[in-house]
């Protein structure tokens, strides 16, 4: 039934798998010959990936860490799921959460500083949890709002957007392409947007 569906949502475990995968990726490219003299250190070499895909107003957002990513998709393999529009939704959602994770500022968007310390081996992700009525919940946890489900993932509760109408609940189909389909960036732009707005996210800091 509709009211078991759950959200689709970035783990802890999600979020911090895409971050060791960019590491691990990175440090690759450092020990790499094709890597020149002026990018001989990983954060050399973030900067000049910093340099590349920023738009010019020193800051990354969502959409340039993205870009990032696919620079080389094929090392990086981020397989989240084994449909084509889950995975690039999960992609979209925990490039989200490693952003959150290292925002200082809380503006949504990764200043050079910021992008390195994301990516620093060193640097150790915090545990986050959710609150809610006084309680203190672990990733992973449920609970219901209605006839909505909501899960606790990376501190935030994300909930789907199911409108309740005594025991009736429409939501939004959102036709699926195939795992096949070749998308253009525009195309995968729009589809991401068009996927998160079939949820609804309710986000508590601890």
């Amino acid at each position: 039934t509709q009211t078991d569906v759950s959200p689709i949502v970035c783990f802890l475990s999600d979020r911090d798998w895409l971050r060791d995968r960019v590491i691990q990726w990175v440090q690759k490219e450092t020990q790499s010959d094709q890597v020149s003299l002026n990018a001989s250190s990983a954060s050399g070499l973030l900067q000049t990936y910093f340099q590349t895909y920023d738009n010019g107003d020193s800051q990354l957002d969502s959409k340039e860490f993205l870009r990032f990513l696919k620079h080389n998709e094929t090392a990086l393999n981020l397989t989240f799921s084994n449909t084509l529009e889950t995975n690039l939704l999960l992609r979209s959602l925990c490039v989200d959460a490693l952003i959150e994770l290292s925002d200082e500022n809380a503006d949504w968007k990764l200043s050079l500083s910021e992008f390195i310390n994301c990516l620093t081996p060193s640097f150790h992700p915090p545990e986050r949890k959710c609150a809610l009525e006084d309680e203190v919940f672990e990733d992973g946890a449920e609970t219901r709002m209605e006839c909505n489900k909501c899960v606790c993932a990376c501190g935030n509760w994300v909930c789907t957007a199911l409108t309740c109408n005594g025991e009736h609940q429409v939501v939004e189909k959102i036709q699926e392409g195939g795992e096949d389909e070749e998308m253009t960036e525009e195309e995968f732009s729009r589809r991401v947007a068009e996927l998160n707005a079939a949820q609804e996210t309710f986000a508590t800091e601890t």
